[in-house]
C-alpha cells in the first residue's frame, strides 16, 4: 500500500480536511443530479417538505414514468449518506415507487429544488471540543 496524499474524494463523498475538523458532502454529485433530471433552471426553495404534509396514494392523478421516478428516488437515497436533512422527505416519496403520480413527482422535484439551494451542506466533524450527536 502506498501513500497517495490527503483524502479528497471517497465513494462519491467529497472530504475536506481542515484544521478545525472534517467536512463531508456530496456537492459534485448533487450538481450532476440536478442537471441530469433537468432542474438546473428552476428556482430553489427553503423547505423541501413540511412534516405536516401527507403524501397519499393518488388513484385519479396523472401517471408519470416509473423508471425516471425510481431513478430520482435512488439518487436521493444515495444523497442521504451526507444529507440527513432530506431523509424524512425522501422516505415519504419512496413509498410511492409503484405507480407514482404527478403529485408524487412534484414532491420529489421540490426536494431537488431544496438541494439546489443547499448544495454545499454536509456533515461537519469538529476536531476538538465536545461532539454530541443529536437525533430527532
Amino acid at each position: 500500500m502506498s501513500m497517495m496524499g490527503e483524502l479528497n474524494y471517497f465513494l462519491g463523498l467529497q472530504v475536506k480536511q481542515l484544521k478545525e475538523g472534517i467536512l463531508i458532502n456530496q456537492a459534485k454529485y448533487t450538481k450532476d443530479f440536478i442537471k441530469r433530471f433537468g432542474q438546473e433552471g428552476k428556482s430553489s426553495v427553503k423547505i423541501q417538505m413540511s412534516t405536516s404534509v401527507k403524501l397519499e396514494k393518488d388513484d385519479e392523478g396523472k401517471d408519470v414514468d416509473e423508471t425516471q421516478y425510481r431513478g430520482m428516488i435512488g439518487s436521493l437515497l444515495y444523497l442521504t449518506a451526507s444529507r440527513p436533512d432530506i431523509s424524512y422527505s425522501v422516505g415519504v416519496c419512496a413509498r410511492f415507487q409503484s405507480k407514482p403520480k404527478e403529485s408524487h413527482l412534484l414532491a420529489v422535484k421540490k426536494i431537488i429544488r431544496y438541494l439546489k439551494g443547499t448544495i454545499n451542506v454536509g456533515l461537519w466533524y469538529p476536531k476538538e471540543g465536545n461532539f454530541e450527536l443529536t437525533g430527532f
